[in-house]
């Protein structure tokens, strides 16, 4: 089973998000501009090329915030379930099945895993054990029993 981490991450959330921080914060630091590159007066496509390492550099720059910042406050969502609860469902032909509640889908995740805002995740924010939920699937709307919901320890 998950257990909750700090700020609301699983051990493997965490450590997934501060891999992602990492490799982006190496990614920015190789786009670093080399001293005197934007002295250089070149083509119109050496200046294409300056402007658009400064494109990807901002976008990484805006990743490195939003990836520090939650890792900082936390990945417990205001209305959506916590990482690492466990639900049990029973679907239509009666069979059940165990999912995993994860804030962040990683390669830790197991084939049971659902993100707490999948449609999934979000129509079980307020279910209680024997509700009857109905979620959208890329098939159309699917509906299932809880059996178990249980939070993190």
């Amino acid at each position: 089973m998950v257990t909750t981490g700090d700020n609301g991450f699983s051990p493997a959330a965490r450590r997934q998000l501060e891999k992602e921080l990492a490799d982006l914060r190496a990614q920015r630091d190789a786009m670093a501009p080399i001293v005197g590159e934007q002295e250089r007066t070149g083509d119109a496509a050496d200046q294409a090329e300056v402007l658009d390492r400064a494109e990807a550099a901002a976008y990484l720059d805006r990743r490195i915030s939003d990836v520090a910042a939650k890792l900082e406050h936390g990945g417990r969502t205001k209305g959506l379930l916590p990482d690492g609860t466990t639900v049990t469902l029973r679907f239509a032909p009666g069979d059940e099945d165990e999912f995993h509640i994860v804030t962040i889908p990683g390669e830790d995740s197991d084939a049971f895993a659902v993100t707490s805002d999948s449609p999934l995740g979000l129509a079980l924010v307020g279910a209680k054990e024997g509700d009857d939920i109905k979620y959208r699937t890329p098939r159309g709307e699917a509906t299932a029993t809880v059996v178990t919901l249980k939070p993190p320890a």
